[in-house]
């Protein structure tokens, strides 16, 4: 079994999304094999909690408004280091660089096939001297 189209649909406009507010990382990963509570989860970091919180606001209103998508649940949103948002075809995580690099999310699913994102959201960006990733 694989993600389904669905899923596949949610996570391209999810990191979509988290592209434009910059975010770094976006890794995505089949899961439906392993896991029967989702088809896929979409990665991505910041680094500060303003910036994840505005990648969690663009990815819900994308969704929303793209694909009629509102998540079932929501969690980490007080802390605003690590906010997921589970739309039961995909999970999506969004993590404050330390947080990211400290939990290693991508080690505990990398037997998982990864999903192929758009190349916008692959191709390194361009920012600024001085941008937060500096």
């Amino acid at each position: 079994m694989t993600a389904s189209e669905r899923a596949a649909q949610l996570v391209r406009i999810a990191a979509e999304a988290a592209g434009d507010k910059l975010a770094d990382d976006i890794l995505a990963y089949d899961v439906s094999e392993q896991l029967v509570i989702t088809d896929a989860f979409l990665l991505c970091s910041a680094p500060s909690d303003r910036q994840v919180r505005a990648i969690v606001d663009e990815v819900e209103k994308r969704l929303r408004e793209e694909a009629g998508a509102r998540p079932v649940r929501r969690e980490g949103e007080r802390e605003g280091r690590w906010i997921l948002l589970d739309y039961a075809d995909i999970i999506v995580h969004i993590q404050h660089e330390e947080d990211r690099m400290f939990y290693a999310l991508e080690r505990l699913w990398k037997d998982c096939p990864v999903l192929e994102l758009p190349e916008s959201v692959t191709a390194p960006q361009s920012r600024p001297v001085g941008s937060p990733s500096d």
